[in-house]
Parts: structure tokens; C-alpha cells; sequence
């Protein structure tokens, strides 16, 4: 190859770079916010243990139908279950998992007062499987009543739940 054919196919390659608009300050797939809004009515066994402060400790186990609107990408419905610990001085964690009609699911923990009407619960999303590998996010819902019937069972219902996620395929 001659000198001057070299430097010609490389000032080609030269212009053919320039003219492609620089990705410099576009946002990457996935990595705009997607809000969302929704509601979850759980059952399930809350189970106590007596402690030193008179407040019980304890765990629970809940399950049910979670609906969402709006985060483009996300199902309108799961099977929502969470499991948590009470730690009788007014600090509950937990995790929940939210699984889709495919099986895809989303993972996320969980941090609140003990669970009763009128608490706010925060979670992060950490995580999915399918279509939500890799989502992260947030959402903060309130108990809107929590009832507890004989044998440990507790039932309730969420309301205001609102977030945000980023990332996952989006519905690919």
C-alpha cells in the first residue's frame, strides 16, 4: 500500500468518526427513572416473642396481589410476598420478592416501624431476574390497615405505593 493511499484511508476514517454525533451527555438504555404507582393487599402469620421492653418481637410472612401503574417496562401485576423481622424496639427489615406472570422477578429489602396501619414502609430494589436483571429503585407505600386474626394470621392492605426504577431490559 502506498504512503499516500494509507494517509488518505486514514483521513476517511478520521472524517467518518466526526460525523458521528459524540454519545457525550446521552443517557444510556434503562438508565432513565421510571416511576410508578400501585397497591398490595397481603395475608399471611405474623408470629411474637415476649421481650425485656414489653414490646414483642417478632416475624412475618405475607403474600398477595401487587398492581402497578405507570414504570414503563414493569408487569401491571405480581404475586407480591415479603418476610420480616420486628425487632420489638421499633425497627423492622425485611425482604420482598414481587414475581410477574412470566416468573420474572423483582428483589427488593425492606425498612420500617413494626407493621401496623398507618406505617410507612421504604424498600430498595436490588435486583430482578429476566426481564428485571439489574433494576435498582425505590418505593415507599403505607399500611392503610393491618388486621390480626386468631392463630397469628394478619392481613392488610397498602396503600400509596410509589417508586422509582432504572435499568432491567424494560420488557425485552
Amino acid at each position: 500500500m502506498t504512503r499516500r493511499r494509507l494517509v488518505s484511508l486514514v483521513l476517511l476514517a478520521l472524517a467518518s468518526a466526526m460525523a458521528v454525533p459524540a454519545a457525550h451527555g446521552q443517557t444510556a438504555p434503562g438508565a432513565e427513572w421510571r416511576t410508578f404507582e400501585g397497591t398490595w393487599t397481603a395475608s399471611g402469620l405474623r408470629q411474637a416473642l415476649p421481650t425485656a421492653s414489653g414490646r414483642p418481637a417478632g416475624t412475618f410472612q405475607l403474600s398477595g396481589a401487587l398492581s402497578l401503574t405507570g414504570g414503563a417496562g414493569l408487569s401491571r401485576g405480581f404475586r407480591g410476598e415479603a418476610i420480616g423481622y420486628d425487632n420489638g424496639a421499633g425497627v423492622l427489615v425485611g425482604h420482598s420478592v414481587w414475581t410477574d406472570e412470566r416468573g420474572d422477578r423483582v428483589y427488593s429489602q425492606l425498612r420500617s416501624e413494626t407493621v401496623a396501619a398507618g406505617r410507612l414502609v421504604t424498600g430498595a430494589v436490588v435486583g430482578g431476574t429476566g426481564r428485571y436483571a439489574g433494576l435498582t429503585g425505590e418505593f415507599t407505600f403505607e399500611w392503610q390497615y393491618v388486621v390480626e386474626g386468631e392463630g397469628g394470621t394478619i392481613s392488610g392492605r397498602a396503600i400509596g405505593l410509589r417508586g422509582r426504577v432504572r435499568g432491567g431490559s424494560g420488557g425485552q
